[in-house]
């Protein structure tokens, strides 16, 4: 099993950030759609119209959201955490993905930028 760490610093703060991580509406604006998501721990969520799905296991509202992730056919859930920190006026999320099958690892880790963190990122910046 493979880990990605990655860290972006975004122009927006932490509770705009923590919106367009767990809000259906923000989500889909970004990207992600069609979403299912909430802030809660034991929501059920799903994105990109169930390529992703998996589980809220840990939440701590503007800091800290972990989930179970699966994609495609995987037996066993990889672990999502976003940290979120103030960093001055901007907002650092620090990504960790754990958990991930040797054969997905690269497309994991350049989906992570191209169709997840990047267009967030786009998307907040400035806002």
């Amino acid at each position: 099993m493979a880990s990605i760490k990655q860290t972006y610093l975004i122009s927006s703060s932490p509770e705009k950030v923590w919106k367009a991580l767990t809000n259906p509406k923000d989500i889909e604006a970004w990207g992600a759609g069609p979403a299912e998501m909430d802030d809660k721990v034991g929501t059920n969520f799903s994105l990109w119209d169930g390529d992703i799905f998996g589980k809220n296991i840990k939440v701590e509202k503007n800091k800290l959201l972990v989930q179970e992730w699966f994609g495609g056919k995987w037996l066993r859930p990889s672990i999502a955490t976003f940290k979120i920190t103030k960093k001055g006026n901007n907002t650092q999320v620090e990504l960790k993905h754990e958990g991930i099958p040797e054969k997905d690892y690269e497309n994991i880790k350049e989906g992570w930028k191209e169709y997840y963190m990047e267009p967030l990122k786009a998307y907040l910046d400035g806002y």
